[in-house]
């Protein structure tokens, strides 16, 4: 698949001598949805602001669809689509005003049909007449949305899309990135939901102190790191675990009565079979048992702590 965007050697260095990135290196797929995660001030916000041309880097080089993001600013610019963190807006204009004004911004002829189209797909067509200030944080989060989309641009940022929005508009909004995508849209997703990053991403990148520490296939991500457990509800608690059983790393829980074990799920035999057969000549009955894999959350907090 090609690439949409290119970062080569980035580098950010404020004046005040903070570093923000060092020899950051990404490629950017045609289509896909890539969700950045990072904890608070790991340079994702910097990173996004290079790319869109609202921050100069220190040092390399980003191309948006074949242009050079300095030197062909304007043409790189408008393929892209970007909704911030900030709600920052004028509180006393009106819906249909701002998103049809944002859409101008960019050289476009008016399109009443695209504007009006943006605002049903994000739930706002009854507020289009309505002031900015009369919306509710979540209302005011889809306008942002809806700004980005009105120049109809290839590539669109998304830092922090949800945050203020609550659980049912959130999976609305992840209904309308899908759609986006759908139609050949290149989304690039920071989030601290990293439920949404789970849910929505094709790949997934994290980059923590200025740094890309990994970019993989999200479902690659997890097969790799993702460990997977099985619980076994024990018929009669254990006070200890015997000493045969003592190669298969087993954990006692809930007061003797449940039984885990952690396998590596890459591995062509997890074990479970002679560990279930090494149970049952130790003379241990279970009734029930249950498996679970670890959680994109819990492979992103993972790596966080080993790298710091």
């Amino acid at each position: 698949m090609s690439a949409v965007i290119e970062v080569t050697q980035v580098n950010k260095t404020y004046a005040s001598g903070f570093v923000a990135l060092r020899d950051i290196n990404l490629s950017i797929r045609r289509s896909e949805i890539f969700a950045l995660l990072g904890p608070n001030g790991a340079g994702k916000t910097t990173l996004i602001s290079i790319i869109c041309g609202l921050v100069n880097a220190s040092s390399g080089q980003v191309w948006v669809d074949g242009h050079d993001n300095v030197r062909d600013y304007r043409a790189a610019r408008r393929k892209i689509g970007l909704v911030p963190q900030e709600l920052t807006a004028d509180a006393f204009e009106k819906v249909w005003n701002t998103v049809s004004f944002s859409r101008g911004l960019f050289g476009k002829p008016p399109d009443p049909e695209h504007i009006e189209k943006v605002l049903r797909d994000l739930m706002l067509w009854e507020k289009k007449d309505n002031q900015l200030r009369t919306l509710s944080g979540g209302m005011k989060r889809r306008v942002l949305i809806a700004k980005a989309l009105a120049h109809e641009p290839d590539i669109l940022f998304l830092d922090e899309p949800t945050a203020g929005v609550d659980v049912e508009l959130r999976r609305e909004m992840w209904a309308v990135v899908r759609s986006l995508r759908s139609n050949g849209v290149t989304i690039i997703l920071t989030t601290h939901y990293i439920e949404e990053a789970e849910e929505m991403a094709d790949r997934v990148g994290v980059i923590n102190h200025g740094e890309i520490t990994l970019v993989e296939d999200k479902t690659e991500l997890m097969r790799k790191l993702g460990k997977k457990q099985l619980t076994l509800y024990l018929q009669q608690p254990l006070t200890h675990i015997p000493e045969a059983l003592t190669p298969y790393r087993l954990e006692l829980m809930a007061q003797g009565h449940e039984l885990v074990f952690t396998y590596d799920s890459q591995t062509e035999r997890s074990g479970i079979t002679a560990l279930l057969n090494d149970l049952y000549q130790a003379n241990i009955r279970f009734t029930d048992l249950h498996t679970r894999q670890s959680s994109l959350e819990e492979i992103f907090v993972s790596l966080v702590r080993a790298r710091e």
